[in-house]
């Protein structure tokens, strides 16, 4: 059985994970070229979303809402990055 701690460290480390995998590819490939204001920018919103999603899971009782919540958190995180990337809302800090 998996306890309380290791879900939690399994929760802050996948953003550490996702951020490895632009990293290789800055490393290996000319086609990837994130700068070091993409990853603290990735870096924060990922953290962000993974410390939103401890605290709903630590302080919420009720599952159903937990993952409604969970999923919200979630679709947030998407559209910031979509625009971000590709700027989906036309906004003043839209990708290109």
């Amino acid at each position: 059985m998996i306890t309380q701690k290791q879900k939690t460290v399994t929760i802050y480390a996948l953003p550490l994970v996702l951020l490895c995998i632009p990293l290789l590819g800055n490393l290996f490939s000319k086609e990837i070229n994130w700068s070091v204001s993409d990853f603290l920018i990735a870096g924060a919103l990922l953290f962000t979303t993974a410390f939103l999603i401890n605290l709903v899971r630590n302080r919420i009782k009720k599952q159903s809402q937990k993952v409604l919540i969970c999923i919200l958190i979630l679709l947030a995180l998407a559209l910031i990055w979509i625009e971000l990337a590709v700027g989906i809302f036309g906004s003043p800090f839209a990708g290109s």
